[in-house]
């Protein structure tokens, strides 16, 4: 005789989608807590990774690519026209959204797999 699931269990996917829910929730949480220059430069940084997001793009790699990672940088900088002592928080900053990122492409991988 098969034994019957509650409800619950039948349909698990919402769990997952509201475990990342709440992932992001706390990313944006502990962004807003950012100081004054972090809060400035965050923008100009999620611009250029979205302008490098596409298919085949050096950022997903195993290994990125250090010199195109520096260019990116480089660019970054030089749009938010910051202070030299600002540079060490903007590279912090800057590989901290690679690796968000990069998460994030690889839980939508093994979600298709």
């Amino acid at each position: 005789m098969s034994q019957k699931l509650p409800y619950y269990m039948t349909y698990p996917m919402p769990y997952l989608f509201d475990s990342e829910k709440k992932e992001m929730r706390d990313l944006e949480y502990l962004k807003s807590m950012y100081p004054l220059e972090a809060k400035m430069l965050l923008p100009y940084i999620e611009e250029e990774c979205d302008r490098m997001q596409f298919d085949g793009c050096m950022l997903y790699d195993e290994y990125p690519d250090r010199l195109q990672l520096r260019m990116m940088l480089r660019r970054i900088l030089k749009k938010a026209d910051i202070r030299p002592e600002l540079n060490g928080l903007a590279e912090v900053l800057f590989y901290q959204e690679l690796y968000e990122r990069r998460c994030q492409f690889r839980k939508e991988c093994s979600s298709f797999r």
